[in-house]
This record gives C-alpha cells, sequence and structure tokens, in this order.
C-alpha cells in the first residue's frame, strides 16, 4: 500500500513542470537509498557536531584531554540524533536536521570568562608543573563542574524556548515577519561563519578546492547521468534500474574521494609533518589518538557529568543564546519548506517546532551535552543539492546520529576526516544557503528604494557591528552597571543573525510601505499552491501530526491550541469569514 502511494506521488510530481526533487517530503527512497543519504545528512553535520565541543575545549579546561573530548562528541551525537528524530516526527516535520547550535558559543564563553571559572592551564603566568595531569582524575574534577554549570543554563534557559513555541507567541510574531525580516536572517546564518570556514580552508587550500570542484561536478555537471544498477527482489528477480547517482550522492561521492586522496598523501608525507607547516592540517593521522583512546560503546545518560548547577549569570546568558536559536530556527524552516517544496510553515508548525527544540535543549542539558541545539542550516542546503527533501531520510539520520553517539570508537573515526574537505564542504553548503535567504526577495518590490534600503542596512549592519564587538580592544566596551544586562547586550550584538534580523524586522514594520511593497501579499499567496503546478507536497497536510491527527480532527478544543495543526484552520476560517464581510466593487455599486 505504501508502495503504491508512492507511486502516485511520484506520477504527480512527474506531472507537475515546477518540481524539481528527486523524493518529496511525504516521499520514501528504498531503504537502501535511505540509509545512504541518512548517512550523508550525519556527514553535512559532522563538521559542526565535531567542531562545537572543540570551539570550547578551551574555556572548558578540557586543554589536551582528547578522550574527554571523544566523550563530549558522542553525548553531542547523540543528542543531536534525539533532537532530530523529535523534530522530523512531531515539531515542525520538515526534512531539517538538529545539531550543536553555534547561538550558544558566545554566552558559554562570557560565561566561563568569570574568574571562578578562569582555566589555569591557559594561564602562562601560573606555574604548569604544578598542575594535574591531562587526563587524570584530577583534571577532569576540573572540567566536568564546567559542563555541569553549562547544563544547568541551558536546562533552566530552555524553559524559556517551550514557553515562547507552545503557548502560540510566536504565532502573534509571525504576522509581523515577512521576507524582507527573513532573508537578511538566513543569508547571515552563513556569511557569519566566513571566518570558520576560512580557518578549515586555509590548512590544505589545494584540498579545500578540490572538494568543492568534485561536489560541482558531481551535483551539477553530472546531476542527470543515470548510472545502471540491480536489484533482487522475490517476485520480479533480478531487475536493473537507472538511478542518478551522482545527483543523489555528490556529497558522499567528494567526500570519500577527498578522503582517500587525503590518505594517500600522508603515507607518501607529501604533507607537513611540522605542526605548523603549511598543509599538515589535512594529515589524517593527526587524530589517532582519539581513535586508540576512545571506548568502543558508551551510552550517554542523563546527569552523567553529576547534578547540572545553576546561576543567574549563566541562565541570563543562555537565554539571549535561546532568542538567537528562535530566529535562527524560523528561517531554516521557511528555507528548509522552501528547498523541498513544502508549503511555508503555518504558525502552528512554526510553534510546535520552536516548542519542541526547547524540550531537545532541555534534553541536551539532562544528557550533558556541552551545548544547545537547534535546526543546521547546512542540511538544508544538502537538500538542494541533492534533491532529496524526504522526511524519512532525515528520521535515519538521527537513528545514525544516536548509533554512532553510543559507538565512540567508531565515531572518533570519522572525526578524523581531515579539516580542508570539511571546509570545501561548507563552502558549498553555506553559499546554497546565502542564496536561499537572498531567494525570499522574490516576494518583494526590489524596484523599491524602501526594501533594498532596509535589506542592504541590515545586512551591513549584522557583519559590521559584530566585527567591532569581537575586536580585543572593544571588549567589555558596554558597560550599563550590571554585568547580566552587559552579558546580553554583548552576546546579542556579538550574533549577526539577531543584528540583521532585528534591524530588519523594526525597519520593515516602521518605515511606511505597502503590504504588496513588503512581499507581504505575495508571501501569503505562495501559501496556497497553483492547483495546475502543485506538487505532493504543497498542502498543508505535510505539518499534520502523525498518529493522532484524525483523532484531533473530530475534537473541537484542538481548534483552540496553538501548536495543533487545527488552529491553523480555525484561524483561515476566521479569516474567510472576515473577507467575505469586506464589501465587493459590485456590491458597493448596488449600495450606491
Amino acid at each position: 500500500m505504501a508502495s503504491t502511494d508512492n507511486n502516485i506521488k511520484r506520477e504527480q510530481r512527474n506531472n507537475s513542470i515546477n518540481s524539481r526533487l528527486l523524493y518529496t517530503v511525504d516521499e520514501s527512497p528504498p531503504w537502501q537509498i535511505t540509509i545512504i543519504l541518512g548517512f550523508q545528512a550525519f556527514l553535512t553535520c559532522l563538521g559542526s557536531t565535531f567542531g562545537y565541543p572543540i570551539l570550547i575545549s578551551s574555556v572548558l579546561c578540557l586543554h589536551t584531554d582528547k578522550l574527554g573530548l571523544a566523550q563530549l562528541m558522542g553525548t553531542s551525537f547523540f543528542v543531536a540524533g534525539i533532537a532530530t528524530l523529535l523534530q522530523t516526527s512531531i515539531g515542525v516535520r520538515l526534512p531539517i536536521l538538529q545539531s550543536s547550535s553555534f547561538a550558544y558559543v558566545a554566552p558559554i564563553i562570557s560565561m566561563l570568562s568569570l574568574d571562578k571559572w578562569k582555566c589555569v592551564y591557559s594561564d602562562k603566568s601560573f606555574n604548569q608543573t604544578l598542575l594535574p595531569e591531562v587526563g587524570s582524575d584530577e583534571h577532569r574534577e576540573m572540567w566536568i563542574p564546567r559542563i555541569r554549570e553549562i547544563n544547568g543554563a541551558i536546562m533552566v534557559a530552555s524553559i524559556l524556548q517551550i514557553v515562547i513555541g507552545f503557548s502560540g507567541i510566536l504565532g502573534i510574531m509571525m504576522r509581523f515577519i515577512g521576507p524582507l525580516t527573513i532573508a537578511p536572517t538566513i543569508t547571515l546564518i552563513s556569511l557569519a561563519l566566513f571566518d570558520f570556514v576560512y580557518m578549515k580552508s586555509e590548512l590544505q587550500w589545494w584540498i579545500t578546492v578540490m572538494t568543492v570542484v568534485l561536489v560541482t561536478i558531481f551535483s551539477q555537471y553530472l546531476r542527470n547521468i543515470r548510472i545502471p544498477c540491480f536489484t533482487l527482489r522475490r517476485s520480479r528477480g533480478c531487475r536493473r534500474i537507472d538511478l542518478p547517482i551522482f545527483n543523489l550522492f555528490p556529497i558522499i561521492i567528494a567526500i570519500g574521494i577527498s578522503w582517500i586522496i587525503c590518505i594517500i598523501l600522508t603515507a607518501t608525507n607529501v604533507f607537513s609533518n611540522d605542526p605548523d607547516g603549511w598543509g599538515y592540517g589535512a594529515r589524517t593521522d593527526i587524530t589517532s589518538d582519539v581513535i586508540a583512546k576512545a571506548d568502543w560503546f558508551r551510552f550517554p545518560y542523563p546527569g552523567q557529568w553529576g547534578t547540572p548547577t545553576v546561576s543567574v549569570s549563566g541562565v541570563i546568558g543562555m537565554m539571549s543564546g535561546v532568542f538567537v536559536s528562535i530566529i535562527e530556527s524560523i528561517g531554516d524552516y521557511y528555507a528548509c519548506a522552501r528547498l523541498s517544496e513544502a508549503p511555508p510553515p503555518p504558525a502552528s508548525a512554526v510553534s510546535r517546532g520552536i516548542g519542541m527544540e526547547g524540550i531537545s535543549c532541555l534534553v541536551a542539558g539532562a544528557i550533558g551535552s556541552p551545548g544547545g541545539v537547534t535546526s543546521y542550516c547546512e542540511n538544508i542546503g544538502a537538500i538542494g543539492i541533492t534533491k532529496v527533501g524526504s522526511r524519512l531520510v532525515l528520521q535515519a539520520g538521527g537513528v545514525i546520529l544516536i548509533l554512532l553517539g553510543c559507538f565512540t570508537k567508531f565515531s572518533a573515526v570519522l572525526v578524523s576526516l581531515p579539516d580542508p574537505v570539511i571546509g570545501g564542504l561548507f563552502i558549498v553548503m553555506f553559499g546554497m544557503v546565502v542564496s536561499v535567504g537572498i531567494s525570499n526577495l522574490q516576494f518583494v518590490d526590489l524596484n523599491s528604494s524602501r526594501n533594498l534600503f532596509i535589506f542592504g542596512v541590515s545586512v551591513f549592519c549584522g557583519l559590521c557591528i559584530p566585527k567591532w564587538l569581537t575586536l580585543p580592544r572593544n571588549r567589555g566596551v558596554i558597560k550599563t552597571g550590571s554585568e547580566g544586562v552587559d552579558q546580553i547586550i554583548t552576546v546579542l550584538l556579538s550574533t549577526s543573525m539577531f543584528v540583521a534580523g532585528l534591524i530588519a524586522f523594526v525597519l520593515d514594520n516602521t518605515v511606511p510601505g505597502t503590504l504588496e511593497e513588503r512581499g507581504i501579499i505575495k508571501w501569503r499567496e505562495s501559501k496556497k499552491a497553483d492547483d495546475d503546478h502543485k506538487s505532493p507536497s504543497s498542502d498543508l497536510t505535510v505539518y499534520n501530526l502523525p498518529f493522532i491527527q484524525k483523532f484531533l480532527d473530530r475534537q473541537k478544543w484542538a481548534r483552540y491550541v496553538p501548536f495543533l495543526p487545527n488552529f491553523d484552520r480555525q484561524m483561515a476560517t476566521y479569516e474567510d469569514e472576515e473577507q467575505e464581510q469586506i464589501p465587493t466593487d459590485s456590491q458597493k455599486e448596488e449600495s450606491v
């Protein structure tokens, strides 16, 4: 029955002139392809999930404790898998991956920069011979309390995100958010990470360029080439099918080729052996000690680092990260919907998605992850490249993340992927996300100087203000007399997405302009797909809850719960009634 439904959907999609996806949100690829694409989804978030613990390792006082770092990575994988399953199954229900959020990096660094958390291993004035050996039990007692402080702050701050999501407040806010707010927010998601990508790529530019070229060749030039494959079924026997392999797996193929070349060049000592030499970062034997020290199996469990601790300053700082994460996720939802050819998510789906991210952050803090989770924009870019928007693929990716989070040894092998290869992958992914962000401007009047002013100023301020605040000479420049308030303002203004989104939001809602000029009318009309050209995913049933939707449709109370799909239908009924009460031109003439 499921196979028949998939065939019907595929025939509808093939008859559509607008659909460019191989698999839409509700379609299920064959299980073999699903597993491979799920593994590819895991690879796209590898850089973030692997890089996140490394970014905060110095303030955590991990120093060179690779075993502790591997354990944190395994926990990050495990939590990301749980969050992905929750989001794709119950939350916004789009094919969107959940992973470690960089929105929490700045609050964590600010929180652990206080004197009581200052790491003596990075203090050169301290006698290093008096310090415990790195990796010893005494050393672990130095960084584990810092993890507990992060976990407690994330758990308390996540309650705010849960309330904002499930209370329906976000749905009210969405009435004032249009394309001119979404566009700069999504665009700055990628542009703000330019330094991160550059630092990965500069370690060996030739490897980075090779990775970009390979992804480009496979995803663009060879995307229509089908490779003959064979399947074996009991009913039909051996059967040949032609699959667009390069279009389905451009990232895996490119990463595999680049990785093998790096292994060969490492074995032949083409890359420098000097840690300060150019090309050393592309060696595949740098992380061999992580593989040797990592456990084969380790199940992350709640309270693995002890009872989380809570401080006011930590919670306030994390709350700023929550607001940034919410803005980022809203933009990601719309970007994911656009690339997966689903209608723009209604208010209930957005509210449910944000609320579910809050629950995921609560789980992350309880299990002991070094940070919160949010929607992962690189995965959205992968949809545009692979042309696969299936929800099932991301659910498979979530299961793989959970399994690899438990098998720490296997995770350690995967994180040996050279940084220049990751840098090349990110160049392609972030480039796609920037393009998706800018594409939201198709709804607005680009001949309007008002709209050009709002977009240009918001993007430029989103780049300039955070850059200015991160300069060493400007640290501590914000002084309001309250350390907590200083922390909040500094963290918010240091986040490009927040600055750009806030400026665009204020200007778009205050500078005079018609709804048509602002793109609100076309944006709302895009929710109602043309019957002649709509894809199988172009109705709001994509966002229905599984298993219980028929039950909810029979319940009157479900119409008044802001995070249930029935709420959108009730609101649509109110809007239609209001529209009917507005007299048409012919009715006005008759009354005259």
